[in-house]
């Protein structure tokens, strides 16, 4: 049996789908056989992450355990979780679990670290801001970041939450709005740190001032397939 990748998805529907096809994507395969054997469980249901972070809401962490006794139970071999709100949650869960867990923060920054990347703007949900997941690492690498403004970031959350809703175009422009923003005070880099964005975000044409979390961490999750690291 070859080694398998599982998912914890759900988080939502759509970034698990998008993770899917970029695993497919990173694959070096020229036949359906030659393809990364993975199991994705999408379950849409888990709380939502930033509400539990900013309001004290439900968490989600029970029903993420569920999600990942499944994908033990199933052989995984590697686990991934296309979410960076509920990274929040990492520690947790990678202790509840000897399976290999990819941190996707981590696999982000140490690729803006490697390339010596500077003055980079975090776009991401407020509980991912509000908890710092990004900036505490990259504090510590002294990298120059910066962080949406209060009302940049609720232009982002609507952003997010219309993409959800349905509304691709209106999504689109709201981020756009933010972006615009933020390079005219001289951001050259941003970081996708919301799985949605970078779907949000597929059609804009300067792809390379872009840094996408999910792609990162599917090439980390595909480096483990092939060279168990």
């Amino acid at each position: 049996m070859k080694k398998i990748i599982g998912v914890l998805g759900g988080m939502g529907p759509a970034a698990t789908v998008d993770i899917m096809a970029k695993i497919i994507n990173n694959t070096p395969a020229n036949c359906d056989q030659e393809h990364i054997p993975v199991i994705a469980v999408s379950f849409p249901d888990i709380p939502d992450r930033t509400a539990s972070i900013l309001s004290g809401g439900e968490s989600p962490l029970n029903k993420m355990l569920v999600t990942l006794r499944i994908l033990e139970e199933a052989g995984a071999g590697c686990i991934i979780m296309p979410c960076n709100t509920a990274h929040y949650w990492y520690d947790e869960l990678k202790a509840s679990t000897k399976t290999h867990f990819i941190n996707m923060i981590e696999a982000t920054c140490t690729k803006i670290v490697s390339e010596e990347i500077n003055n980079v703007a975090i776009l991401a949900t407020t509980g991912t801001i509000k908890s710092g997941l990004y900036q505490e690492r990259l504090k510590k690498e002294k990298v120059n970041f910066i962080i949406p403004d209060d009302i940049q970031q609720e232009v982002i959350m609507e952003s997010i939450f219309t993409y959800k809703g349905g509304d691709e175009k209106r999504a689109y422009r709201l981020m756009e709005t933010v972006i615009t923003q933020l390079k005219n005070i001289g951001v050259e880099r941003f970081i996708m740190g919301c799985t949605e964005i970078p779907i949000i975000l597929s059609g804009c044409s300067d792809k390379e001032r872009y840094i996408d979390a999910t792609e990162e961490l599917v090439r980390k999750v595909v480096a483990w397939y092939y060279f168990g690291y």
